[in-house]
Parts: structure tokens; C-alpha cells; sequence
């Protein structure tokens, strides 16, 4: 389980499987690997042809369907997406600079620093200009992290079982408001992708109203996002898995917004 997300940068491939597609095609790759991996290491040989589990869905009823999964199935239909690989070279979208690199994950559960990184990213009050605008973003929308209460308490999603919160002088903060402002809003808009950015301070932070009019209306074309935002995120050996891929996150953010595109987000 975890947080896909994609750059949905027009592409031959996407043209023919449509993005939601690619992104269960590659899914089910993954799911393929991580059943032979387990069948292996439990010393099961037979061939993926011969490998099936159960998968239980919910239908439009409302009632649960149990269905059989032949694990090549999984691997065939995530084989026809191969020979579009070639176009992800030098596009624009490819993030990490693989095949299909405009899609990439952040695993759940969510390590405890993680999220606390994401918490401390946020402006503080010394930062009167893009705290105030936090401050009346996260009261006018209502964020306040009750979609995320029952994610948490299942123990699947969060290694921390409460959420940390950081007190910001004027009102608190928690990180189940943050990762509902973040990831629970469905689709991220390249506006709410460049104020993203500048709450959490991966490109350089606007000190003037007109920067944010500029951002929030996204009037500003690729160059000039490139040459006065440029990402500040790099990579750390210090970092934990959720770190890397909340930092990996945020480079496909900025990457969505100098394309003026959304970037998909399925949590």
C-alpha cells in the first residue's frame, strides 16, 4: 500500500493506456514481484502461471467479490506497457529518470520522521509573509485532520500511533492536517502545487503578495519558475525511506508545476 502519484504530462503512452491505467499496470507489477518473492522465499518453485491468491473487492452493491489472481496474468498485462518504454526518454515528466519515471510512490506506514520532517518544513512566525497565509489557508479550508483519524488509528498507514503536532505561536499544527492539505484533496492543481512548495520550503519562499498572485494564478512559464523557484531538495544518507520519498514527492510537485499540469494523486 502506499501513495501514488504521477505527472500527468501528456505522451504516446498515456494516449493509449490513459494515466489511471498505466498506474495499475505498473501496480500490478509490483504486486506480481512482491507474490513470487513471498512464494519463493517460502519455498514454493512453481512457475507464475501456477501462482494464484485471493483477492477480495468491494462491488458497486456494495457486497465483497472474492476473485482468483493468476500471478502472470498480473505480469502480461503490465508486460504490454514495455514496449512504450522508449518514449519516457528525455521527456520532460520523467522524474526519476527511468522508465515510466513520472510515476513514483511514498510507502505506507509513514515513519514518525517523516512526517515530523513535513511538520518542520512548514513556515514559521519569522516568517510573517507565507505563515499567515498557513495560518488563513488551513481556517478557511477547515483542515483539521479528521479524515486522517481513522487512518491512523488502523495502524496500517502511520508508524506513530498519534499524530506530532508544533506549535506556531498563534495556533497549532498537527501532522494529520498536513497530510490531509497534502495528500487527501484529490489531484493536485499546479497553483496549489507551487503554494505546496512554498509551505514546505522546498523552492525558494515569496516575500511580496504579487509572488503568491503570481504562483496562485499561474501566470509564471516554465523558465521563470525554473529561474526563481528552483527545487532545494537533495537527497541525504541520513535519510529514512519515507524521508527519500516524500523529498522524491516533492521533486515530482515541482516537476508538475513548471509543466503546468496536475500531478495524480491516488492515497
Amino acid at each position: 500500500m502506499a501513495i501514488d502519484f504521477i505527472v500527468d504530462y501528456g505522451c504516446k503512452p498515456k494516449d493509449k493506456f490513459g494515466t489511471p491505467e498505466i498506474l495499475e499496470r505498473l501496480k500490478m507489477r509490483v504486486r506480481a514481484q512482491t507474490i513470487i518473492r513471498l512464494f519463493r522465499e517460502n519455498g514454493d518453485g512453481r512457475p507464475p502461471s501456477e501462482m494464484g491468491f485471493e483477492f477480495v473487492r468491494q462491488t458497486p452493491e456494495g457486497e465483497e467479490e472474492t476473485q482468483i489472481i493468476i500471478v502472470q496474468d498480473l505480469l502480461d498485462r503490465a508486460t504490454e506497457l514495455d514496449e512504450w518504454g522508449h518514449h519516457c526518454a528525455g521527456c520532460p515528466a520523467n522524474v526519476r529518470g527511468a522508465t515510466f519515471g513520472c510515476v513514483d510512490a511514498v510507502q505506507y506506514p509513514l515513519s514518525l520522521r517523516g512526517e515530523r520532517g513535513l511538520l518542520e518544513r512548514l513556515p514559521g512566525i519569522d516568517e510573517p509573509f507565507l505563515w499567515l497565509l498557513l495560518r488563513q489557508g488551513i481556517q478557511e479550508m477547515g483542515y483539521d485532520g479528521a479524515q486522517v483519524k481513522p487512518l491512523r488509528a488502523s495502524g496500517t498507514y502511520f508508524e506513530a500511533d498519534a499524530a506530532q503536532s508544533r506549535d506556531m505561536q498563534d495556533f497549532v499544527i498537527d501532522t494529520n492536517q498536513v497530510f490531509e492539505m497534502t495528500f487527501m484533496l484529490g489531484d493536485i492543481a499546479p497553483a496549489h502545487a507551487g503554494m505546496l512548495l512554498q509551505f514546505f520550503g522546498a523552492v525558494p519562499r515569496a516575500t511580496e503578495a504579487a509572488q503568491v498572485v503570481e504562483i496562485m494564478n499561474s501566470t509564471l512559464t516554465r523558465d521563470e519558475i525554473r529561474a526563481r523557484y528552483p527545487l532545494n531538495v537533495a537527497a541525504s544518507e541520513s535519510d529514512d525511506s519515507t524521508i527519500a520519498e516524500l523529498k522524491r514527492f516533492l521533486t515530482a510537485l515541482h516537476h508538475a508545476w513548471q509543466l503546468g499540469v496536475p500531478l495524480i494523486i491516488d492515497a
